[in-house]
């Protein structure tokens, strides 16, 4: 028999998905960590939340998903792995791309916490997309190369850094905090934490690479070569609503 204090933690985790507010989110990460703990009872019934909102009710996916995906994914239980699997064969984000790019390793990095791989990743592949655009080989990206990126890809990049970073980071949440700042580069860089004492960080070790990170402190980008693929990329049209 299915237990009283299970069914009625599953019941307000359903009844607070509606919710978009930060509080009602971390009440909701609570209980499905809570119910996570009921072993392979409890991880069904948060499968068949996640079907019901992501599959059946086709709900855009928040982080909130995307830390019950992760939850999961962690299991030790062979039959929830399988479950998992058979439902989200490539993760709780459609990985969609308008160049056939594969964003599977990416989504794997990302929900396995290693945002350093994660991040030389995301510059590699944004590299690939101006590569393919423009018909060029270089490593690198110019402010000229991002108007030619394409919308679908650049928005599959941001939703998996904001969902498998509890919505801390991703391309998004930089652009609303730049504006946020009034477009002032010196508060931008302060903000998400990459000048310290007025100057800017060293890589890797002055970053930081985990969720303990200031909002938007990942994906970098190479302040050195100044501003102007960072300004392209925020006023892209894959963010206009």
């Amino acid at each position: 028999m299915t237990d009283i204090t299970l069914d009625q933690q599953f019941q307000d985790l359903c009844g607070l998905f509606n919710k978009k507010d930060n509080t009602s989110k971390l009440i909701q990460l609570r209980l499905s960590k809570e119910i996570m703990q009921y072993g392979p009872e409890g991880e069904i019934k948060l499968i068949s939340i996640l079907r019901e909102r992501l599959l059946n009710d086709r709900k855009l996916t928040n982080y909130v998903d995307g830390s019950i995906y992760e939850l999961l994914l962690n299991s030790e239980e062979k039959s929830t792995k399988l479950e998992l699997h058979n439902s989200f064969p490539n993760g709780v984000i459609p990985l969609k791309s308008n160049l056939g790019i594969d964003y599977t390793k990416l989504q794997q990095l990302l929900t396995q916490k290693k945002f350093q791989e994660a991040d030389s990743l995301t510059q590699f592949l944004l590299c690939k997309l101006s590569q393919i655009t423009k018909g060029h080989s270089r490593s690198w990206l110019y402010f000229t190369d991002v108007r030619y990126l394409p919308v679908e890809d650049l928005q599959t990049i941001d939703q998996l850094w904001q969902i498998h970073s509890m919505g801390l980071f991703g391309l998004s949440v930089q652009r609303k905090i730049w504006l946020a700042s009034n477009t002032n580069w010196d508060k931008f860089w302060c903000k998400i934490g990459w000048t310290k004492d007025n100057s800017t960080c060293r890589y890797p070790k002055e970053f930081t690479w985990n969720i303990n990170a200031p909002a938007g402190h990942l994906p970098l980008f190479n302040q050195l070569r100044g501003v102007q693929v960072l300004a392209a990329l925020f006023e892209h049209p894959a963010w206009i609503e």
